[in-house]
C-alpha cells in the first residue's frame, strides 16, 4: 500500500496527543506520530488491519489466536471508534499505521471505578518494532488520563510479553496480581499479570 503524503493525511478525522507528536529515532531513522483518531479513512484502516494481523499471527497479545477475515477486523476497527468510552490512539512509521492502543474509560454506571481508566490492547506490526513506537502510544494514553483526571491506570498483559512487561515496570506500573488461566494459546494455559499505576505520581 503506497503512503498517503503528509498533506494527503491530514483531516478533520485527526486529534492530535498532547505530547507525543513527530517521535524521531536519530537523524536517518524513521519519523514516528501517534495521534487519537475519531474517524479513520479507508487507507488507514486497511494499514491498521495489515498491522494487526500481523501482530497476532507473531502473538501479539490479542484475543484472537488467528487472524480473522479482512472484513471481521474493519467492523472490530470500526466499532472500537464508536464506543462512546474508549478512544483509539494509532501510531505510524513514515506516515504508515503500525500499531495502535486503547484508552478506555469506565463505563456511567459504574461509580465506584469512574477514576481508574485502563490500557488496553497497545501493540506494533513487527517490521515497525524496535524504534520505541509501542512506549510512544503508551504514552500517549497515560497522559489523556491524567488530563481527564483519573487517577489510575490499569493493564494486564501475558507473562509471555516479557518487554512489554519490562516496558511498563518501568514506567511504573505496579503488580498486584496474577491470573494462572488468563489466556489458553494452542491448547496449553498461560499466565497473565495485572497492573496498575497511581497518576498522582505522575502529574508530581
Amino acid at each position: 500500500m503506497v503512503p498517503l503524503t503528509w498533506f494527503e493525511m491530514i483531516g478533520k478525522y485527526k486529534k492530535p496527543v498532547k505530547k507525543p507528536i513527530n517521535f524521531k529515532v536519530g537523524d536517518l531513522g524513521p519519523k514516528m506520530l501517534v495521534e487519537q483518531v475519531t474517524e479513520i479513512n479507508e487507507f488507514d484502516l486497511q494499514d491498521l488491519c495489515e498491522a494487526t494481523e500481523q501482530s497476532i499471527l507473531e502473538g501479539g497479545g490479542f484475543g484472537w489466536l488467528a487472524a480473522p477475515a479482512r472484513s471481521g477486523l474493519e467492523k472490530f476497527w470500526r466499532g472500537v471508534i464508536q464506543v462512546p468510552e474508549r478512544s483509539l490512539f494509532i501510531g505510524r512509521m513514515d506516515g504508515v499505521v503500525a500499531g495502535a492502543t486503547q484508552f478506555v474509560r469506565p463505563t456511567r454506571n459504574n461509580e465506584a471505578q469512574s477514576e481508574a481508566a485502563k490500557l488496553t490492547t497497545n501493540f506494533v506490526a513487527p517490521w515497525a518494532r524496535g524504534y520505541g513506537l509501542a512506549r510512544n502510544l503508551a504514552v500517549a494514553v497515560e497522559d489523556a488520563a491524567v488530563d481527564e483526571g483519573f487517577l489510575v491506570l490499569n493493564l494486564d498483559v501475558r507473562e509471555t510479553q516479557t518487554a512489554a512487561i519490562a516496558f511498563y515496570e518501568s514506567r511504573g506500573f505496579v503488580r498486584w496480581g496474577k491470573h494462572p488461566r488468563y489466556a489458553k494459546v494452542n491448547g496449553n494455559w498461560i499466565a497473565g499479570y495485572h497492573y496498575f499505576k497511581d497518576l498522582r505520581k505522575t502529574e508530581a
